[in-house]
């Protein structure tokens, strides 16, 4: 099998050096090359031909947005990993990035936690993203984008009986997940008429930001979940970084809940630990939503929403960065649909609204 070529963009000797070493140390993963800044990463894109790039944000003389801005049209197809500082700035610039045409973004390795602690990361984060980002199939051989029903009931229940009254909408996403959201929340009306929770993977910092972008951009309030966030009818809240989100009942109101539990499917948020307590709360009146991401987080949870009754549905592959998140729930027989992300906020409009005589 051929290895994947991978060229390093960065302006810090120590993170080329050490990005390289343990990405090398990989049988399947080759650095063909490695780059200081912008520009001379573009001159050696035609003859390196990697087949991924990992682009520093902050560079002199042609930083990652204006390298990024200059690579999309010329290589499509390249996979892009933005290499990002855990900052405010760093996850501004991030979520640029992500709008330019990156393909997905990793925090920067840093000597605060020690050399070995980033090596290990990089061995166990960046290494899988690679590997799942890098052997994508080009768009145009990608299946055709299709709205197929998993849950073979689910044609016949709508003839005999209407669907339960949806009561919340929970979304899990990861890989691609900026984007999808954005396009996703685009979709909806300013009287949505249930609340929002979402866990995408995400770091802390980035999450705020992307809350900030999703409201700017879209006619949904979104936040940054809080400890004790009561949850509100047409209103969103996103699980910070590094912090489980759950929901807990209180007399006729819920409210969101933080936890710094250990890790989920090696994630923290994690979309499972909400998903199951969406599933005890709302049981047939949860609305599950999973969007493109790697792995398989979401699909115990989305068992249990299936369990109680509840309704899942799933971004088909052809329109997903990658089909892991979505794929696994899909293949279990657990979605009531799959569908292309264009047509997902119609349908769960028109889900959300059913009974409630179109308000």
């Amino acid at each position: 099998m051929r290895k994947i070529r991978v060229l390093v963009v960065d302006d810090t000797v120590v993170i080329r050096r050490v990005v390289s070493e343990v990405l090398n140390e990989d049988p399947e993963i080759e650095v063909v090359g490695v780059a200081a800044n912008g520009i001379i990463a573009l001159a050696k894109m035609s003859h390196l031909t990697p087949d991924l790039v990992i682009l520093d944000v902050e560079m002199p003389e042609l930083d990652g947005l204006q390298t990024l801005a200059q690579l999309r049209p010329a290589y499509p197809s390249t996979p892009v990993i933005m290499f990002s500082a855990l900052t405010e700035a760093g996850a501004s610039a991030t979520l640029e990035a992500l709008a330019l045409g990156a393909t997905d973004y990793f925090p920067k390795p840093s000597s605060v936690n020690g050399l070995e602690e980033s090596r290990n990361v990089i061995r166990n984060r960046l290494i899988p993203a690679i590997k799942s980002l890098a052997r994508l199939e080009p768009i145009a051989s990608r299946p055709t984008p299709t709205v197929v029903s998993t849950v073979s009931s689910e044609a016949n229940s709508n003839k005999t009986e209407p669907l339960p009254e949806v009561q919340i909408l929970a979304i899990g996403v990861s890989t691609g997940g900026p984007n999808a959201l954005l396009e996703l929340f685009q979709s909806f009306p300013s009287d949505f008429p249930v609340p929002i929770v979402i866990v995408q993977h995400m770091p802390p910092m980035f999450t705020k930001m992307l809350a900030e972008r999703l409201t700017t951009n879209s006619r949904i309030r979104v936040s940054e979940a809080q400890h004790g966030h009561p949850l509100v009818t047409g209103h969103a809240l996103i699980a910070p970084g590094d912090y489980h989100l759950t929901l807990r009942k209180m007399g006729l109101k819920v409210f969101a809940e933080l936890n710094q539990n250990p890790p989920e499917n090696s994630c923290r948020p994690a979309v499972d630990p909400l998903f199951r307590s969406v599933a005890s709360i709302y049981g047939s009146g949860a609305l599950a939503l999973v969007l493109t991401g790697m792995g398989q987080d979401g699909l115990r949870g989305c068992e249990q929403i299936r369990e109680t009754g509840g309704q899942i549905l799933v971004q088909d592959e052809a329109s997903s960065v990658v089909w892991g998140m979505p794929g696994a729930v899909a293949k279990a027989g657990l979605a009531h649909k799959v569908l292309p992300l264009s047509l997902c906020g119609t349908e769960i409009v028109q889900r959300v609204k059913a009974r409630r005589g179109g308000r």
